[in-house]
């Protein structure tokens, strides 16, 4: 089957990618206003046969396409991709570069192209494929809402049951290379508020307060040692402070204090090891300044730990293989966080272990030569979130379509395709 994906991929007519992505790239909406975004890919699908469904949790849509008998044991297949975009000014300096303030400065636009791609090939290719491939185009993942609108507006009894989960993501790399691994792909993320209650006074009068600036102070100081302290070396997780702020006069101590934590982890035992010493820290130091009133602490902003399927790794990357041969490479654990997981775990333990998240890179490959060569990599290289972050199009679009139409007909594909 892998020998053809590229020939079935090149008898599509994929064409329209080009002017559908500076469409998208020229017109970024921000998580949860995805209205004009989701219109036009609502207008690419109904070019093709599938049923579509939209506005699911906000601007979400499914693109279903079925082939053969629906009673038969056929694999359902579902492929993610986000179509949000960020706060971000662009610099690009590109001719289709956003000029409305916002940006898709993670490669939304990318991913929502590319699976277009996949929808087109599906299409014009049934006699290469049999069962269901469930196309999900997902609102609001910058603010980790999007999945979980998604499921809460009724998504699982919407599409039919998938027994694979896939979705990728477009990085910093040699444009057309795939990064795939098992196991944990990308942190756990947990955001906290802390609100320290003190009691204000008059600043020239610190004996007659209790000082809620302090408390945060120290509080900050002393986050600091959980990591280095408490968890092993062996063991990853990052506690960064992000919002520290308290009062607005330089003559009154304040009578609250708010501190906000970013938490990541790999590990759902490291994670909850973390929070209960961020909340042991927390309420420690406000015991030990005198602080009457409880802390307040909120939980926000979660997002699960991605951590990919031994077993559909293994299935998907020896296509990945076969395809890019030495441009299908070992990725490495990443930082950043992810809602996509929200929906595999909305199916329980068997979603759960059935999901494969893998990247590709997106710089042009000339550009990533010269700053390896030069040892500069971090230092010259624009990143995800980043005013100056373009992905190559072409070689990037490609590999990306290529790894979906691989991935997906490695359990739909029919002998021969």
């Amino acid at each position: 089957m892998s020998t053809s994906i590229e020939a079935i991929v090149d008898s599509t007519d994929l064409s329209w990618q080009w002017d559908f992505y500076r469409g998208l790239h020229g017109h970024p909406e921000l998580s949860g206003q995805e209205e004009w975004t989701a219109a036009q890919i609502v207008a690419q699908l109904a070019a093709y046969d599938a049923t579509v469904i939209d506005h699911i949790g906000g601007y979400g849509i499914v693109a279903i396409f079925t082939n053969g008998d629906p009673k038969d044991s056929d694999a359902t297949v579902l492929l993610r991709a986000d179509i949000d975009a960020l706060p971000v000014v662009e610099t690009t300096g590109a001719d289709y570069a956003s000029k409305n303030g916002n940006m898709h400065a993670c490669g939304h636009d990318m991913h929502a192209t590319a699976l277009l791609g996949l929808c087109a090939i599906l299409n014009a290719n049934r006699d290469k494929w049999r069962g269901t491939v469930i196309a999900l185009f997902q609102p609001a993942e910058e603010n980790g809402s999007g999945a979980l609108a998604m499921l809460d507006d009724g998504l699982v009894g919407r599409i039919p049951r998938p027994d694979v989960f896939l979705a990728q993501h477009i990085i910093p790399g040699p444009a057309g290379t795939v990064f795939s691994k098992e196991g944990p792909t990308l942190a756990g993320s947990d955001s906290i508020e802390i609100i320290v209650h003190g009691r204000s006074a008059h600043g020239s009068m610190p004996h007659t307060a209790i000082d809620p600036t302090y408390v945060a102070a120290m509080i900050v100081v002393r986050l600091q040692g959980i990591v280095g302290r408490e968890i092993p070396p062996s063991e990853f997780a990052v506690a960064s402070v992000g919002t520290l702020e308290a009062g607005h006069s330089n003559n009154i101590i304040p009578g609250e204090a708010r501190i906000v934590v970013n938490c990541r982890t790999y590990d759902e035992s490291v994670r909850e090891r973390l929070n209960a010493a961020i909340e042991r820290v927390v309420r420690a130091e406000c015991a030990a300044s005198g602080v009457t009133a409880e802390p307040t602490i909120r939980y926000f902003a979660h997002a699960p730990i991605t951590k990919n399927s031994a077993e559909v790794f293994a299935r998907v990357r020896s296509e990945f293989d076969a395809v890019f041969g030495a441009n299908s490479q070992d990725a490495r654990e990443w930082t950043a966080s992810e809602d996509f997981t929200n929906i595999p775990r909305a199916y329980g333990d068997a979603g759960r272990d059935s999901s494969l998240y893998w990247f590709v890179g997106c710089t042009p490959v000339d550009q990533w030569e010269a700053a390896a060569a030069a040892g500069t990599l971090e230092r010259t290289i624009p990143v995800n979130h980043s005013g100056e972050f373009l992905p190559d199009f072409s070689p990037t679009v490609r590999a990306c379509t290529i790894a979906a139409a691989s991935a997906v007909f490695a359990y739909v594909g029919t002998e021969g395709s």
